[in-house]
């Protein structure tokens, strides 16, 4: 319409001759309407723009709901037995016998192994003679003292050296037993090193003995949960090798922090499986946040801006910014403490390239 309006002015200047006053006033009174009509043009512009289809975009939403949230600590430890005993001898020798193998179930006080106790049984039987002749003396003493016969001197002699004799006896078979190696629990033999001939030393190690039907979880934690993480507390013990878990409660919390790795120890007993074996890895997610009543959303909704975390909600089929708290996030799932209720519809598929007032389709 412009180039229209200008080659219309070029006409009628070169229609109007040589008259310079005519051509001016003609001049402005064409610019006014030049103006006039590209004012209209500009009107209808917008007029026809404003009308045009708004652009619909496709989102899913999630529903908001509350829900109990509870926020895990998640620890490596292992399976341990609370019965597994190194057994180690008591006294230096030769092993002469072994009465049991590896695999084998055994019971507490059961002997093991034996070491050569030749010399202290010759010992023994020697001091045996000496007790036994200690003895009769004292039984012929005392029928003499209680006949009033003798002196009370000689029977109390005979009475000293035949105690003296039967402490002497008893520190060897004390001794004796010390060349026995026996199991302090029952259970089964899960390491026997010893063979016969083998030469051994008092706390040399050689056999062990673990009872599986008395296993626990352990681990340690970092002093920054010693707040947070109570015996009783909830707790699931995964353990990968054995494709399995249980749910159950810390039997223990250590009231402690070790100096040097600045933890405490914690134990859960385990089921007894035959799965579990002691030393096998144990993962440990502990409960250290439960909120029963919290707004969950997806980690996926939230946005961040330089102001801070927002979600876009669906509103009246328009999308609409709102600012939000964030609390804790596990698992996918973060709290909101702050910005939105139960009911609320959150986008959580779409939101890229998604602005304030945008048309939805759900």
């Amino acid at each position: 319409m412009k180039k229209i309006l200008i080659a219309s002015l070029v006409l009628f200047l070169a229609a109007c001759g040589n008259n310079p006053n005519d051509k001016k006033a003609e001049l402005e009174k064409l610019k006014k309407e030049q103006a006039d009509i590209n004012g209209k043009i500009a009107k209808l512009e917008k007029e026809v723009g404003s009308k045009k289809e708004d652009i619909v975009k496709d989102v899913e939403v999630y529903e908001v709901k509350t829900s109990n949230f509870k926020n895990y600590i998640q620890i490596q430890g292992k399976v341990d037995a609370e019965k597994n005993v190194q057994v180690n001898p008591q006294a230096a020798g030769v092993i002469t016998k072994v009465y049991a193998t590896i695999g084998q179930n055994v019971s507490q006080g059961q002997v093991l192994a034996q070491i050569d106790d030749a010399v202290l049984r010759q010992s023994m039987a020697q001091l045996q003679t000496s007790l036994d002749l200690a003895t009769n003396l004292f039984k012929r003493q005392k029928n003499l003292w209680d006949q009033q016969i003798g002196t009370e001197v000689q029977y109390l002699n005979a009475k000293s050296q035949k105690e003296g004799l039967e402490r002497q006896m008893a520190v060897l078979r004390q001794q004796a037993s010390m060349y026995k190696i026996k199991s302090p629990i029952s259970g089964t033999i899960d390491q026997m090193d010893y063979k016969v001939g083998q030469a051994v030393q008092p706390g040399a190690p050689g056999i062990r003995v673990v009872n599986a039907n008395d296993l626990k979880a352990k681990a340690s934690v970092s002093e920054a949960y010693a707040g947070k993480i109570n015996q009783g507390d909830e707790v699931t013990v995964i353990v990968p090798d054995a494709t399995d878990s249980v749910k159950t409660k810390i039997s223990f919390a250590a009231k402690t922090i070790d100096p040097t790795s600045r933890s405490f120890n914690v134990e859960v007993k385990l089921p007894s499986k035959k799965s579990y074996r002691p030393n096998m890895l144990a993962i440990l997610k502990i409960v250290d946040y439960t909120n029963p009543n919290a707004t969950v959303v997806p980690i996926r909704a939230i946005q961040k801006s330089e102001t801070g975390d927002y979600l876009m909600l669906a509103i009246n089929g328009k999308a609409q910014k709102v600012d939000v708290k964030v609390g804790n996030i596990y698992n996918g799932q973060a709290e909101i403490l702050k910005g939105i209720k139960a009911g609320d519809k959150v986008i959580t598929v779409g939101i890229n390239g998604l602005n304030e007032g945008d048309t939805l389709k759900l």
